[in-house]
């Protein structure tokens, strides 16, 4: 299968769908791969390593939508890329079509097929979610301590504390693959961390980063005083394919101290804090009630050489499977088909159509 691997136009997002040595293989495996000029430059790597992997360059982005089969690309289609895609493509990227209604409805006009990464399955959760996961929970913390920092607009606190100054409070609403990388870099600073989740093998192992770490369940009434009396809040809810409940309400917000923080890694599907509102590194923080608030859509995209070289690593055993024509044989596909032949087939997507 011809696989294309455009150069993205998100602002500022500087991934790549696959680094050379993925393309390699891919090669290698008999399937021909189209790469556009500069595609993997923000992630450090020139088109010559690509071209020694034995992928094509194309310096046309209309060229190698037209001799591509396959699309693999990090971020959704924005609209310089929707003009490209045509029925008998199978796009294959990170969609969160729960929160982009528009763009779903887009893509069935097309009538393409399009599987989403982050809803790809295995057994032990989501394979391909889990590395960008990974990445955005502990930029969480590592943005979150700079926006504390006076000159951001915070409240001037070092986060892990200090010897005659207080440790900085912490409250992770998740401890999945993203809450739990938040928790453990704010446990490593030092930080009092509270964490929520509802399943208890989590819990334990939150629990288990050491005595500066509590998790609990998350009843409303723990949650309250843990947010508004936080520091530093990060939302970290998922439910697979679906839009994120808000767990964070405004009025908590509004109750937190003048100079806190909120970073909200859930905002690619809704956002789980009611005051989110999706932004970009161009300008990625605004202010609601004297909170700073954080809520990129695409968070990893700030570190794209480490954040595309883990992607390709989780990506291209099931790269491989849907280019050999896996896509109905595989479950795990399956859970990532969203799109095809111009209707959605995504559970989660069509509860969603059926409550409006």
């Amino acid at each position: 299968m011809r696989i294309g691997v455009p150069r993205e136009i998100k602002p500022l997002e500087g991934r790549t769908g696959l680094i050379p040595a993925a393309c390699s293989e891919l090669v290698a495996a008999g399937h021909p791969v189209f790469v556009e000029a500069g595609a993997g430059l923000e992630s450090g790597y020139a088109d010559a390593a690509y071209r020694a992997a034995g992928a094509e360059i194309l310096t046309d982005a209309a060229d190698l939508y037209a001799r591509a089969e396959l699309i693999v690309k990090v971020k959704e289609p924005v609209e310089g890329d929707l003009r490209y895609l045509r029925a008998e493509h199978i796009l294959f990227s990170y969609l969160h079509l729960a929160a982009n209604l528009p763009l779903m409805q887009a893509l069935c006009d097309i009538g393409l097929t399009a599987v989403a990464f982050e809803t790809v399955q295995d057994a032990g959760g989501l394979p391909l979610l889990a590395p960008m996961s990974d990445v955005a929970g502990q930029l969480a913390i590592q943005l979150g301590t700079h926006l504390l920092h006076r000159p951001q607009g915070g409240k001037g606190l070092l986060l892990g504390g200090l010897p005659g100054a207080a440790r900085g409070r912490v409250t992770v609403i998740g401890a999945g693959v993203a809450g739990g990388a938040a928790t453990r870099v704010a446990a490593a600073l030092g930080a009092e961390v509270t964490v929520f989740d509802r399943k208890r093998d989590r819990l334990e192992a939150m629990r288990a980063l050491g005595d500066n770490v509590t998790a609990l369940y998350p009843y409303p009434d723990s949650i309250t005083p843990a947010v508004v009396e936080a520091d530093l809040v990060v939302g970290a809810v998922l439910i697979p394919g679906a839009r994120a409940p808000h767990v964070v309400t405004a009025a908590h917000v509004r109750d937190m101290q003048a100079g806190s923080v909120v970073v909200d890694i859930s905002v690619d599907q809704g956002g789980c804090i009611e005051t989110t509102r999706p932004t970009d590194y161009r300008a990625p923080t605004y202010v609601v009630d004297e909170v700073v608030h954080l809520a990129v859509t695409n968070m990893p995209g700030a570190v794209p050489r480490s954040a595309s070289q883990a992607l390709s690593a989780a990506l291209t055993p099931y790269l491989l499977d849907l280019a050999n024509g896996g896509l109905e044989r595989n479950p795990g596909l399956q859970h990532g088909l969203n799109v095809a032949s111009g209707k959605v087939r995504h559970p989660a997507l069509l509860s969603l159509i059926e409550s409006k």
